[in-house]
């Protein structure tokens, strides 16, 4: 392996990775490995995307030709590298290479366009980093979710999220190894397959001699939260026949003194890594997921719902609306149009986002005492 060496400072090179200390946080980055998986594409780009999967990642067509030998080794050269970087510093782009990865055996002409729009994401927000932090060390919060049914062989789509407060520690996008008959079932199956990270993480840490105060998993599913905390006892008609194994997570969650608790599925940040989600709430959950803003800040209601699958909206859709107010500037960023219009007075979307603002509740995952 040759000589050992040694770095000091606030700044090191690992595996790739570019590690910045930053008070209580760290920084992490590997522009070098987007680069290079950039250039050993194929195919020049000329676009940039705004997210790294169009809404139809999931779908597959058996019509679809099938790439040259040549492309297709290209097509697994580059999703490798791919893999490598979103496991370890790009989260906003697991969901698509965990589906990309699923193709490399027999790689069609749409999976070839869907690498290259993870690519073109990639081009255009180059400069994003990883930032991770605690606010308490002693308190860890886990997320699990699943997207039921949204593969073409009907099987669902397991995400998983772990964090301290700033910033995702360790994350799961994944397709599920068997079909399963309801969403509870399916979001049953996803806690097992995420179980182990939690486990994980409590005896690393207690290895380092700390030890968990709190440990909590989040869910949307409140039957499967019972069936989870109850075992055989909450099983019903529809999931009497699932397999002994998955009733490990009773014994687990007692053992490991994890709380299982309900959160609303449209705080439920684990969902960014069950489907490709889109517009503002991408954004908003990719913010939290890379360190940029706290975990907290996923209670904000700050954009209107409706405008979430909007991308790239053009100017010509905004000002051709069959009314008489004209947006004053149209901001560029994403697609987000200005609703402001000539004389200062503000659209019905404006509106609404106000409202909504007003009844905003505030809410904390990691505050005892919540505002």
């Amino acid at each position: 392996f040759g000589p050992m060496s040694k770095s000091r400072g606030s700044v090191h090179e690992f595996l790739g990775m570019s590690l910045n200390y930053q008070g209580n946080k760290i920084e992490v980055s590997m522009k070098k490995h987007i680069l290079k998986a950039i250039d050993d594409f194929k195919e020049e780009l000329t676009r940039e995307a705004i997210t790294p999967a169009a809404n139809y990642l999931f779908k597959v067509r058996e019509a679809a030709k099938k790439l040259e030998k040549e492309k297709a080794e290209n097509f697994h050269s580059v999703v490798a590298s791919l893999l490598y970087i979103s496991k370890r510093c790009r989260y906003d782009i697991q969901t698509a290479v965990a589906f990309l990865c699923t193709r490399v055996s027999s790689p069609d002409e749409d999976d070839w366009g869907k690498l290259r729009r993870v690519l073109q994401y990639l081009k255009g927000t180059i400069d994003i980093k990883l930032y991770i932090g605690a606010d308490n060390i002693s308190k860890m919060k886990s997320w699990v979710d699943a997207s039921y049914a949204v593969h073409e062989d009907c099987r669902s789509h397991t995400g998983g999220v772990l964090s301290f407060g700033w910033g995702a520690l360790i994350t799961k996008s994944q397709k599920q190894k068997l079909n399963t008959k309801s969403s509870t079932e399916g979001e049953i199956v996803g806690v097992s397959d995420y179980l182990p990270n939690i486990i994980w993480a409590r005896m690393f840490l207690q290895e380092q001699g700390i030890a968990l105060a709190e440990n909590k998993l989040f869910q949307d599913n409140q039957s499967a939260i019972k069936i989870e905390n109850n075992g055989k006892m909450s099983s019903g008609q529809k999931t009497k026949h699932m397999d002994a194994r998955y009733f490990f997570i009773k014994d687990r969650l007692e053992s490991e003194n994890i709380k299982v608790e309900y959160c609303p599925t449209e705080f439920m940040i684990a969902d960014f890594f069950t489907k490709p989600l889109q517009g503002s709430l991408f954004r908003k959950f990719r913010d939290v997921i890379q360190g940029y803003q706290h975990m907290d800040t996923i209670f904000s209601k700050t954009e209107d719902p409706l405008s979430q699958e909007r991308v790239r909206r053009k100017i010509s859709d905004v000002t051709n609306n069959g009314s008489n107010e004209r947006p004053s500037d149209v901001e560029k960023m994403d697609g987000v149009e200005s609703t402001e219009t000539n004389d200062g007075r503000k659209t019905k979307y404006e509106e609404r986002k106000l409202t909504s603002r007003k009844n905003e509740k505030k809410v904390s995952f990691f505050s005892d005492n919540p505002n």
